[in-house]
């Protein structure tokens, strides 16, 4: 395998990798939101406004992040194998 095809393989799946960290953090935040954001209905104090519900949808959109990552990282080993 030359060296071209080693550096644009390693870049592609770095990219894929570096997608699903920052969906993987992205997902924790949500997830945190979540648990916070429950807390009032269990603590029976008063309810946090509609804009920390939407936080909580942080975890959907780390979780299409980190998707996109694996989706990248297949790709790459996809034309690696290929090629």
């Amino acid at each position: 395998m030359s060296n071209e095809t080693r550096t644009t393989e390693s870049a592609e799946s770095t990219a894929g990798d570096r997608l699903v960290r920052i969906g993987g953090i992205v997902f924790f935040v949500g997830a945190i939101a979540t648990l916070v954001t429950m807390a009032p209905l269990f603590l029976g104090t008063e309810p946090f406004p509609s804009i920390a519900y939407a936080v909580c949808m942080l975890m959907g959109v780390g979780f299409a992040i980190a998707a996109a990552g694996v989706l990248t990282s297949i790709a790459a080993q996809r034309r690696a194998a290929r090629g």
